[in-house]
């Protein structure tokens, strides 16, 4: 495992945006009311919110980035380098950061580039930016974090009522030379086969023969382009490595849990995070949810739930988080940080 400590940034403003309109689990069709109950209680999930056909994760991010760009009254001029964390971007190619670097506006200068990971993605994602503003000298950058549900089956009980759309901006700036941020990375690619969209790669390129339905059992219909999830194997992995990289981040660092003030875990499902936060003993209090009112949003759970469940605590006072994202790949990542009290968070809808 990677880990590695990054000195230099911090984090000026957070920015979610989620679409309007909300869809409810007891609404969904697929299965009988009883057994949707039993999986609201199991998943944590009551409702998400979902875009429609013509909106993507990039629109999402736009809205996002445009509010916190304005809240934090930068230039975007002085924006160096945009990082789009996503499985649904704009097309296959080109790159969707170079897409939003056009629209909004930045200069010709910033870095732009896209990395294609899913519910590990945001902690990734600020090992990244962090590590190459203080490589490269970068004063300002935005990780964009996020997904929509494009890849889902609505005819797939297992995964369409568990999956919300949303998308995060984070804003770091090179102007801290005592603030520290700890990563614990690392990737089990043995089992890339829990999470997967079969078709539509380089691998098995998209044919006649992708796009039909069929119905894998009761309850699941899908065709080879969309997204296939080994229920069990994730579980067994998340409840299995999460805890793992939690401590060793907090072995090698030598950081008190004690001293943490919340450990924001990516919102897969309420039973399994549940099951991490008591096998690391960590107190209800300290183990924040957004699943919710969102569901599973991928890279995007981790800023979403700091935005939506914890913005009253970070305006008191600075607060230290451990943010652990684990998922598709199989991958991990686990940071320790801190955000400060003035720090902008924001929430908006997309209509």
């Amino acid at each position: 495992m990677a880990t590695v400590s990054i000195e230099g940034l911090s984090i000026k403003g957070i920015s979610c945006c989620v679409p309007k309109r909300i869809e409810r689990n007891r609404d969904v069709t697929l299965v009988s009311s009883e057994e949707m109950q039993k999986f609201i209680e199991a998943t944590g999930v009551e409702e998400r919110r979902i875009t429609d056909e013509s909106t993507c994760t990039s629109d999402l991010c736009e809205n996002a980035a445009e509010k916190l760009i304005s809240s934090l009254n930068w230039d975007k001029n002085t924006i160096e380098i945009l990082i789009f964390v996503s499985q649904t971007g704009d097309y296959l190619l080109p790159v969707t950061s170079a897409i939003l670097q056009d629209k909004l506006q930045l200069s010709k200068d910033c870095v732009a580039f896209d990395i294609p990971l899913g519910c590990s993605g945001y902690v990734y994602g600020i090992s990244v930016i962090t590590a190459m503003m203080k490589s490269l000298g970068l004063k300002r950058g935005l990780l964009m974090a996020g997904d929509t549900g494009a890849w889902l089956s609505k005819t797939d009980k297992s995964t369409f009522p568990l999956f919300g759309d949303a998308a995060s901006v984070t804003a770091f700036e090179l102007d801290a030379p005592s603030n520290k941020i700890q990563f614990d990375l690392g990737t089990d690619g043995s089992g890339y086969k829990a999470i997967i969209i079969p078709h539509g790669g380089s691998r098995n390129k998209p044919n006649s023969e992708s796009l039909i339905v069929r119905e894998i059992e009761s309850g699941i219909s899908r065709n080879q382009c969309q997204l296939v999830l080994d229920g069990m194997d994730v579980f067994s992995f998340g409840i299995s490595q999460a805890p793992k990289t939690v401590n060793k981040l907090l072995d090698t660092f030598e950081i008190d849990k004690d001293s943490v003030d919340f450990f924001v875990f990516h919102q897969a499902n309420l039973m399994m995070n549940k099951m991490i936060a008591k096998k690391l003993k960590l107190p209800s209090e300290k183990v924040p949810y957004s699943l919710k009112k969102f569901g599973n949003t991928s890279s995007a759970t981790i800023p979403l739930t700091i935005v939506t469940e914890l913005q009253e605590q970070i305006k008191q006072k600075d607060t230290t988080l451990v943010l652990c994202g684990f998922g598709v790949g199989l991958s991990w990542g686990t940071c320790h940080l801190t955000i400060d009290s003035d720090t902008k968070l924001i929430f908006s809808e997309y209509e």
